[in-house]
């Protein structure tokens, strides 16, 4: 069986969670009273990231669960 570190791919996936907290938190401070297009473009901007760090966040949650299956299940 490979050496896994199993610490690191936890610090991995907890990092990317924090960083989807973050952007989540970024793209509801942009929800506010300013009608524009600029701003209405600057909230669609960081909806994007939110996407792009969710799927980052769920990349690093199924490594480090498909990690624990290998470890605790053999597959």
């Amino acid at each position: 069986m490979e050496n896994i570190d199993f610490n690191q791919l936890l610090k991995d996936y907890k990092q990317a969670i924090d960083a989807w907290v973050d952007a989540i938190r970024a793209e509801e401070a942009l929800a506010n009273d300013d009608h524009s297009m600029v701003a209405m473009e600057n909230w669609d901007t960081a909806g994007l990231v939110v996407h792009d760090t969710e799927l980052a966040a769920k990349k690093a949650r199924d490594l480090y669960k498909n990690a624990l299956r290998k470890k605790n299940y053999g597959f």
